[in-house]
């Protein structure tokens, strides 16, 4: 049997962070499955999904805390066992407008009212290339459940489109893993 274990990582950012964690899961047997990881303000963050035979979890989860992690935060936990979900679909949302704060906030109270499931956000700011205004943009990879549907969610953020000022496209996505 395995375990399924879930990591989030968080510590300055510098080079060899990803070879020496790779290397500690190697070595206690475990199987890297998936991640995000990222530099952002000069730390280093991930989230990772890893399975390793059971009776190499515990000593996976104690060598992740050794000394040379040590300037590393890593926040070990196991896995919930996969349930078999509501039938849902897929969406992309990007969305550019002016930077302002509670941008997120808005977007994702809407999203909340309507149960739909953020699984993933990419959020970042840029300077406009002719106004050199500060531009906000988002890329969600949302769960909608089956019993809502793309045009209630359309029509609740073309309404917060026009409060934000800011430009908002769905993208339905075919891939329903």
């Amino acid at each position: 049997m395995t375990t399924s274990l879930v990591l989030t990582v968080l510590g300055n950012d510098r080079p060899g962070l990803v070879e020496a964690l790779s290397e500690i899961v190697l070595e206690h047997h475990g199987d890297w499955v998936d991640s995000r990881m990222a530099s952002l303000a000069g730390k280093f963050a991930g989230i990772l999904h890893v399975r390793v035979p059971d009776e190499h979890a515990g000593t996976l989860t104690r060598a992740l805390q050794t000394e040379q992690l040590q300037d590393l935060s890593v926040l070990v936990e196991r896995a919930l066992p996969e349930q078999t979900t509501q039938a849902h679909h897929r969406v992309v949302l990007d969305l550019v407008g002016q930077d302002r704060p509670g941008i997120v906030q808005q977007i994702s109270q809407a999203l909340a009212g309507l149960k739909i499931n953020v699984d993933e956000l990419e959020t970042g700011v840029f300077d406009a290339s002719m106004s050199g205004e500060r531009m906000f943009q988002a890329k969600a990879h949302l769960r909608i459940p089956q019993d809502t549907t793309i045009g209630e969610l359309r029509d609740a953020l073309e309404a917060l489109a026009n409060e934000l000022m800011v430009d908002i496209e769905l993208l339905e996505n075919t891939d329903q893993s």
